[in-house]
């Protein structure tokens, strides 16, 4: 796996002092998402299966 140097914290966070947030960072091709509460788990994706899936989630009715 790549290196990851920059983790950056969701605008859609709640923005409190707590650890309640969506992390990404990109190395090349690749899109790494984490918890900040729980960053040794990690989710990888590419940047084509993200876009996919959130065409997706803003398409589909729930």
């Amino acid at each position: 796996m790549a290196q990851v140097t920059h983790w950056q914290k969701s605008t859609f966070s709640d923005g409190s002092d707590g650890d309640h947030c969506v992390e990404v960072a990109t190395s090349p091709g690749t899109i790494h998402l984490r918890e900040s509460d729980d960053p040794s788990i990690q989710l990888t994706t590419t940047p084509a299966s993200l876009a996919r899936l959130l065409h997706h989630l803003r398409t589909t009715e729930g």
